[in-house]
Formats: structure tokens, C-alpha cells, sequence
């Protein structure tokens, strides 16, 4: 009788397991030939993307992972210039960098790879104008992982390569369609300098100050692929 109750419960807990993990079913393959629409939720409203997989093919590709993996649910808007970028994906509300805990916080059996940078597609096409979407990177030109930005304004320098750059551009991979207002009061909030934290050996230590951090974060709280038509 114990080891049936014993296996009951066993099995209980792998039903909750499997509730938990997100079913095949609900990250059904992305049409890649086409516009991909993306909603991000945040704590200020809605902003609706439109990407370009067919002429930004890695930089979408690699959003729409991050996106289906819960990547950028509960991040903040961690560098806001009012005439320049708002940027995010990569802190949370805590401004914990995030690519820094990944790999610790990652469960068995995930999918791996998703913090690989990829090719910086800057030679695409497609122009820092406002309302674009770009993907942050570090000077190094093929170091681009989850981080993204929006441009608040025409930015031709970041199409122009140079030195301060890495001899190379940004990549941008779709624009702001629908949610401009929201855009706004994210450019126009009042930002100071914080400090970085980051989560080293399961353990977080404080890290350079970082500028332009919203004094009041506005967070994302879900991104979402919208279903294909």
C-alpha cells in the first residue's frame, strides 16, 4: 500500500512538472518568409513589433527564440536617452544582467545556445530611422545576444561604421507599429545613474554604474509572437 501511494504521488508530481513546462503546442514554428508581429506587454502598455525575418533573418530568429523562452518576460528598460535609444531585455527590475545568470539558472534539458551571439546582419538594408528595432551589442561587431533597442529618432551614425563600433554598424531587424505613446513616456521619463548587479558563482555583487537608468523602470512584462494569419 505505501509503495502504491508512494508511486501516486511520484506520478502527481510529474503531471505538475509537465503543467509547468510550456507544451510543444504553445511555441508552434515561426513563418520565416513573412513579418513576424511581436507584443510586448509592459507596465506602462502595449508596444506592437513588426520584424523583417526575410532581411534580418539571424537577428529575428534569435528574438523569437529569446521570446518563446521566457527571455524577456519581467525585464526592464535599463538605458533610456530621451533623443537617441530606450533599450532593454537584458536586466531585471532589480537591474540583475541576466546573460550573467543564464547559464546557472538554466534547467537541465534546456535548450542551449540561446546566449551565443550571432552575426551582426548590419549590411542589411535596413536603416537606424526612427522606430526601428536594432539588437544591442558590445563594441565587438558579432556580439549581440538578447538585448535590444527601439530608436526614438533617426540615428544615421549607427549605420555608418566606426571606430568607437568596432568598424561596423547596428543591425536593425523590424520597427514599432502600433504603441508609439507608450515609446514616449518610456523616452521622456526621468533617468539617473544605478549600479549593475550581477549573479556570479549564485551570488550577487555589485558592478559599474550604469547611466541613463529610468528612475522610475518600466517593465516588460510578457513578450509574445502573435499567431500567423
Amino acid at each position: 500500500m505505501l509503495t502504491r501511494i508512494i508511486a501516486i504521488g511520484f506520478l502527481t508530481v510529474l503531471a505538475a512538472c509537465a503543467q509547468d513546462r510550456p507544451a510543444a503546442s504553445q511555441t508552434p514554428p515561426v513563418d520565416m518568409t513573412k513579418p513576424v508581429t511581436v507584443l510586448l506587454s509592459t507596465s506602462k502598455g502595449n508596444i506592437t513589433l513588426e520584424l523583417d525575418p526575410v532581411r534580418a533573418p539571424l537577428s529575428v530568429g534569435n528574438f523569437v527564440r529569446h521570446a518563446q523562452a521566457g527571455h524577456y518576460d519581467n525585464t526592464v528598460f535599463q538605458r533610456v536617452i530621451p533623443n537617441f535609444v530606450i533599450q532593454g531585455g537584458s536586466h531585471t527590475p532589480e537591474l540583475v544582467n541576466l546573460p550573467a545568470s543564464d547559464a546557472a539558472a538554466r534547467a537541465p534539458g534546456a535548450p542551449l545556445g540561446l546566449d551565443t551571439p550571432i552575426k551582426n546582419e548590419w549590411q542589411n538594408g535596413l536603416k537606424n530611422t526612427k522606430g526601428t528595432v536594432g539588437l544591442g551589442r558590445d563594441t565587438d561587431p558579432d556580439s549581440g545576444t538578447r538585448e535590444f533597442y527601439i530608436n526614438v529618432a533617426d540615428n544615421p551614425k549607427l549605420d555608418t561604421a566606426r571606430e568607437v563600433s568596432g568598424n561596423v554598424g547596428y543591425a536593425v531587424f523590424g520597427r514599432v507599429v502600433d504603441g508609439w505613446d507608450t515609446v514616449e513616456i518610456i523616452r521622456t521619463g526621468a533617468t539617473s545613474s544605478r549600479p549593475e548587479w550581477i549573479r556570479k558563482n549564485g551570488a550577487l555583487t555589485e558592478g559599474e554604474m550604469m547611466k541613463d537608468v529610468p528612475v522610475e523602470l518600466v517593465v516588460v512584462r510578457t513578450v509574445r509572437i502573435a499567431p500567423a494569419h
